[in-house]
């Protein structure tokens, strides 16, 4: 018998979307692969031995002055070294919750994952809010629910590629 493997999902929010984004992403990975272990983690409560335990990622952020959230950059800092050179070629994905394009974000958790040397499996997805305002970047999000259906389906993909032995 094969051992169950694991999916870890850790995200940062502070208005919710990338939260949304986090949680859509876990119910699609879970749908899709039952007997599939998959963990969520808020970006604080992660650490190096859960990045350990885990056969494949997803990280979500929001986009922050047009950079990673700085509690998704404290969870890589604290993680980095514990798990360099013990995670190699395991694959990841990302999902970004931006107000203007999330490029720069999604190219930061890149290049932290080619340093860990994980497989990148899919394109960044980024959701953009179009928050430009204070005010409208403060808001509490509600993202669309297809947006929400993306992150489900990039969850599943992720969860059914795990499974299935493709990473």
């Amino acid at each position: 018998m094969t051992a169950t493997k694991t999916l870890l999902i850790v995200y940062h929010s502070m208005t919710g979307g990338t939260r949304q984004m986090a949680e859509s992403a876990c119910v699609g990975a879970t749908a899709a692969e039952p007997d599939l272990t998959v963990r969520l983690l808020h970006a604080p409560q992660a650490h190096a031995a859960d990045v350990l335990a885990a056969d494949g990622y997803l990280f979500a952020t929001p986009e922050n002055l047009a950079a990673i959230s700085g509690l998704m950059k404290d969870f890589f800092d604290r993680s980095y070294y514990g798990v360099l050179d013990q995670v190699n070629g395991r694959p990841y994905a990302s999902l970004v919750c931006a107000g203007s394009d999330g490029q720069n974000a999604a190219r930061q958790i890149a290049r932290i994952a080619t340093g860990w040397r994980l497989k990148p499996v899919a394109e960044p997805l980024i959701v953009c809010t179009h928050a430009q305002t204070p005010e409208a970047i403060g808001a509490t999000k509600h993202l669309s629910e297809a947006d929400l259906q993306r992150c489900q389906d990039l969850g599943a993909a992720l969860a059914t590629g795990l499974a299935m032995g493709v990473y």
